[in-house]
């Protein structure tokens, strides 16, 4: 097969003892290419170097998480926007709104997002994409964000949990959706065995979003409760069983989506 994780946070600290064999193991079940996430600045410029370690294997994002929203300062931007022009980078985020953890203000959420979406239309670069318990604002925010951009926006709602309403927004807009092991959570993932079924195959894209969201039915369960990419094959069956296509089916166009929209070199 021929699998790419578009969201795996291998800079976590989790990976530090075996960051290799972690490689390794996503290839040998064919994860050919994986999408490290950048969430702060730190973490960006640390994405980009995995990233050119393993070049055309491993890709960056830079930008900064809902979480940190409150650390992106006016002083930063220039750093951010040099890192979104470095080769190596094929996306602007992690971004976007998290009212459910309210680690940072919401006016400092969507400030920092709006600087981001600026950022990304400046640079080309595609949105990699954070929603919780904000879709309101997030959906406006991007909104304006499309009416810049031809009334389209390209990018992946990053880790898709929700309903039918927000699928569709974001399909509206021209977004590609995410899938994670949240698709195996027999108690809160089971919405998304229909909705699966109606995303375009052009704009379904599949990711671990390692070392969160182990998938629940994994057997045996692994001793350890951190994801890793080798796991993605695992979900790539999940999702093309709820899809009702074969998972060569799956893998091929999921990973034509993924090349199409970060322009990774196979």
């Amino acid at each position: 097969m021929d699998l790419i994780d578009i969201g795996i946070n291998l800079t976590h600290d989790s990976y530090d003892e075996d960051r290799d064999a972690v490689l390794r193991r996503a290839r040998a079940v064919g994860v050919r290419q994986m999408i490290v996430t950048g969430a702060t600045l730190a973490g960006s410029t640390r994405a980009l170097a995995l990233a050119r370690a393993h070049p055309r294997i491993l890709f960056a994002t830079a930008g900064v998480h809902p979480h940190h929203a409150h650390e992106l300062r006016d002083e930063d931007l220039p750093a951010l926007r040099e890192l979104l022009r470095q080769p190596g980078v094929v996306a602007a985020g992690e971004c976007g709104l998290d009212y459910f953890r309210n680690y940072s203000p919401y006016a400092a959420q969507r400030q920092a997002f709006e600087r981001q979406l600026i950022l990304a239309a400046e640079c080309g670069q595609p949105l990699f994409l954070h929603q919780r318990d904000a879709h309101r604002d997030f959906i406006a925010l991007l909104h304006n964000a499309a009416q810049h951009a031809g009334g389209r926006l390209r990018g992946v709602a990053h880790c898709f949990t929700g309903g039918a309403d927000e699928l569709d927004s974001y399909l509206a807009l021209g977004l590609h959706i995410g899938i994670t092991g949240w698709i195996c959570d027999e108690r809160r993932g089971q919405h998304l065995h229909e909705l699966v079924r109606r995303i375009p195959p052009e704009r379904l894209l599949l990711e671990t979003d390692g070392p969160y969201l182990l998938p629940r039915d994994l057997h045996p369960k692994p001793a350890s409760r951190r994801n890793e990419p080798q796991h993605l094959a695992h979900i790539a069956a999940a999702v093309a069983h709820w899809r009702n296509e074969s998972v060569e089916e799956l893998a091929a166009h999921s990973s034509a989506a993924a090349r199409a929209l970060f322009a990774l070199a196979a």
